[in-house]
């Protein structure tokens, strides 16, 4: 059997009458570390022990570590029953503990955990905080910035050393200002506590981090602080259309925000074409504007909320990536879709529909052509070579002129609109979409025209007055200078 005690959170005077006798029977007593306040008493009064202190200097990670201590222990307590020591209360920022208690079942050993005073109690009373009001502790050594809740008292506990506090430091700079407060606790409830307060960017200037050493983040009070949290922005959005909230947000509908969200991507597209950040990052964000904007709408007619929205995205992306979060092996993009298709297509029980279906009549024409043929080549009607391809445009040209010498314009338009299908299907061919390459040409023909209009308004003339030569001489000019 293994019995786990806790050390306390400070000196002799502060362990438990229980676990002070029990360390004073064992027989084989083990500690994680010596360096406790503690221990130097345990010492003095002649205790006997074994510390895994030498077992930090021989591995990189702190997770290998903690199993070596785990498998030792576990291999002794075949051979004795041993006593375990730790700092703090057992069950409180101890991995070699729960991986005792994972472990200890299969192992045929039984583990027992007895008490020990926290490290948390003595902290809650240097800092004077009440954690019912909300309370996060954190790993320092194994954490992610998205767990993080800053509307809470946050404690980062075992910050051993600078570069630790430096982890620490920059995740928090990434959402909080620089010159935020926060506070260095060391060893809380001792004599020799040491309680410091500095602003975040100084967190790893401290001399002093040791292993009781922890940080302490107060709660964040002004919600513009918090403007980067996904949860603050939706309360911003529900307050827009809330009883008093924007007059023009509150009337809106999934179908009147329609084009604004088609022209906000557009927009988007631009900032990408001009390879702008600052933009890019403002028409994302306009971009998922509309999105909390529906799903608002949504929650307040009762039927959806963004939750159902992020929940089934996720379960649609776990789902149709088992080459990721499953098992299955896909080595190429061309797999990948292949795959995606596959579960596509037996993810829901219904009516056999048309191999065309499922393409947003809203979509551009161009793109809208380009989906119809990449979804009719899936099943075969499509041609292997560019050649029949390009023989396709000329015929759909021949008969184009043909219809231009009756003047019928019904017919011209349809066959107009052959010319520019068959176009696509070269697009699609070589990849290319042809929405893209379209929205290209456009951007270049705008600068190329303004071009010509700045040329001929230095010269105080009237393009309207120039000759058809005289512009396009323009044009070829803004073409060699890469315009």
């Amino acid at each position: 059997m293994i019995t786990i005690l806790g050390l306390g959170a400070g000196e002799l005077e502060q362990l438990t009458l229980g676990v002070y006798r029990s360390i004073q029977r064992a027989s084989h007593l083990y500690l994680r570390t010596k360096e406790h306040p503690v221990v130097k008493d345990l010492e003095e009064e002649g205790i006997a022990y074994t510390s895994f202190d030498d077992i930090y200097e021989a591995h990189d990670s702190f997770e290998q570590v903690y199993e070596t201590i785990a498998e030792t222990l576990l291999t002794k307590a075949k051979e004795q029953e041993i006593i375990y020591a730790v700092p703090g209360h057992p069950l409180v920022a101890e991995r070699t503990v729960q991986l005792l208690l994972e472990k200890g079942q299969a192992a045929g050993i039984r583990v027992r955990v007895e008490g020990g005073q926290s490290f948390l109690d003595p902290l809650f009373a240097s800092l004077q905080i009440d954690p019912i009001e909300g309370f996060q502790l954190v790993d320092a050594t194994s954490f992610e910035r998205g767990q993080l809740e800053l509307r809470h008292h946050l404690v980062f506990c075992q910050v051993y050393d600078a570069f630790i506090a430096s982890e620490v430091k920059l995740t928090l700079m990434e959402m909080l200002p620089d010159e935020y407060e926060v506070y260095i606790v060391t060893a809380a409830g001792t004599s020799f506590e040491s309680l410091k307060k500095v602003p975040l960017h100084e967190l790893d200037h401290e001399a002093e981090l040791n292993n009781l050493t922890s940080v302490y983040v107060p709660p964040v009070k002004e919600k513009s602080v918090l403007y980067q949290q996904f949860d603050v922005l939706r309360s911003i959005i529900a307050e827009l259309r809330g009883p008093n909230g924007c007059p023009w947000d509150k009337e809106q509908t999934n179908v009147s925000l329609k084009k604004y969200l088609i022209e906000e991507a557009y927009e988007l597209l631009d900032a990408i074409d001009k390879e702008d950040d600052d933009h890019i990052v403002e028409e994302l964000g306009d971009v998922l504007l509309q999105v909390l904007l529906h799903a608002q709408i949504g929650e307040d007619e009762g039927w959806f909320s963004i939750d159902d929205v992020i929940r089934t995205l996720s379960e649609k992306m776990v789902r149709r990536h088992p080459h990721v979060f499953g098992s299955v092996e896909a080595k190429t993009a061309d797999e990948v879709l292949a795959n995606w298709e596959e579960i596509k297509n037996n993810e829901k029980d219904r009516v056999k529909e048309s191999v065309l279906s499922g393409i947003p009549k809203s979509l551009p024409q161009l793109l809208q052509a380009y989906e119809l043929q990449k979804k009719a080549a899936k099943v075969g009607f499509d041609w292997d070579d560019v050649k029949p391809m390009i023989e396709k445009v000329s015929e759909e040209w021949n008969e184009f002129q043909q219809e231009l010498g009756e003047m019928n314009e019904e017919r011209m338009v349809s066959e107009f609109g052959d010319i520019l299908f068959a176009f696509v299907n070269i697009a699609r061919y070589y990849k290319i979409n042809p929405e893209e390459a379209v929205h290209a040409t456009n951007r270049k023909f705008l600068k190329r025209f303004s071009y010509i209009e700045m040329k001929t308004a230095e010269v105080n003339k009237d393009m309207k007055s120039c000759t058809l030569e005289e512009l396009d001489a323009l044009w070829e000019e803004a073409k060699s200078k890469g315009i």
